[in-house]
């Protein structure tokens, strides 16, 4: 059975938007509301909030949290009212597919909400847009909600393809600070474990800005699964060594062909453990997979400042004035990856098939 987590990554409470400070960790933990929708933006774009199903339940809560607020006296008014919000959080971060599926659910969702108040046979009392906006609070909370039982299955799906006594290496951070509060890549690990099949966990540190250091090893630390952390440049060698079973990470978005966006240098890996015939497996939900992307040459690619480059933290290690290349995703062609898990099941080549029918059932 899947291993509970108790970090809650993004949550509605008392009429605001809660998010663990993900910039502060690992050094303190911390927890920050946002009562406007505009903070929840600013907290995507900072990185309070990161990871791309995290990101997408952040957006639903912030756009209902915007919708709280909004003034209008017909329904189309608050309708390009809602619409406007929703333009405001797909401008945030580009790569993200499950972003914007957030934002398609919750604008369908207004859509349903402001035809069924059309449809209301009797007036309605009051401020006639309330019942819309309740709607929109529980479809965002449902999202939430959703996002974790679909990883609790990914996990499950996932644990099967793992060996008992595995050494397994992962990039970036794809548990539950990513998610809701459960984790893709770490949900497969976290079922695992539960399994009693993890040995170690090898969890790369992830430059530039960390993720793996401050995120995953916090999270295997505190939930006392095995790992060691490594710096980026030493992969290669540990699996020459022999000491890697296999690798998993998460996804930013998945093209309708398998290739699959995820942090910068998870391209590497998948070279690496192609050279030394090691499985690499991409978790995601399917809200990760774009079928309108037909490939990974046509996922935007966010570039990030050059001070993620330049500085660790406060310190610069870099000279002034350096020209800096600072892109946050790399695309993993599908010829690399051996399967994607998902919640519902796992997908093996050739993947459009696979995904096709998976996005269709």
């Amino acid at each position: 059975m899947p291993r509970e987590t108790t970090i809650h990554t993004v949550f509605w409470q008392d009429g605001a938007v809660v998010m663990i400070d993900q910039r502060a960790l690992p050094v303190s933990e911390r927890y920050v509301a946002c009562t406007d929708y505009r903070q929840v933006i600013a907290a995507i774009k900072d990185l309070t909030v990161r990871g791309a199903p995290a990101i997408g339940v952040a957006a639903a809560l912030g756009i209902a949290l915007g919708a709280r607020s909004l003034a209008a006296e017909t329904a189309p008014q608050f309708n390009d009212a809602v619409a406007a919000i929703c333009r405001e959080f797909a401008a945030s971060r580009p790569t993200a597919r499950n972003l914007f599926w957030a934002i398609e659910r919750m604008r369908r969702c207004c859509d349903r909400a402001l035809a069924a108040l059309a449809a209301s046979p009797a007036p309605i009392a009051g401020d006639p847009f309330e019942r819309v906006r309740q709607r929109l609070v529980a479809e965002a909370i449902r999202i939430g909600e959703e996002d974790v039982a679909a990883n609790c299955r990914l996990g499950q799906a996932g644990s099967g393809l793992i060996p008992q006594g595995a050494r397994v290496l992962t990039h970036c951070n794809a548990g539950a600070l990513a998610t809701a509060g459960y984790g893709t890549a770490l949900g497969v690990i976290r079922a695992a474990a539960a399994e009693g099949k993890i040995l170690r966990v090898y969890a790369d540190e992830t430059r530039p800005v960390l993720q793996g250091s401050r995120l995953t090893a916090w999270e295997l630390h505190r939930e006392g699964i095995p790992c060691t952390l490594i710096t980026d440049s030493m992969a290669g060698f540990l699996m020459q060594k022999g000491e890697v079973d296999l690798v998993i990470v998460g996804a930013d978005r998945i093209a309708a062909n398998g290739d699959a966006a995820n942090k910068i240098g998870t391209y590497g890996l998948a070279v690496l453990a192609r050279a030394h015939s090691l499985p690499f497996y991409v978790a995601a939900p399917l809200s990760t997979i774009d079928p309108a992307i037909p490939c990974g040459e046509a996922i935007p690619i966010e570039e990030r400042a050059a001070d993620e480059v330049t500085h660790v933290g406060p310190t610069r290690t870099a000279p002034e004035g350096i020209a800096v290349w600072n892109p946050a995703f790399d695309v993993t062609p599908h010829e690399l990856i051996t399967a994607i898990i998902t919640e519902a099941g796992v997908i093996r080549p050739p993947f459009p098939e696979g995904i096709g029918k998976a996005c269709a059932s």
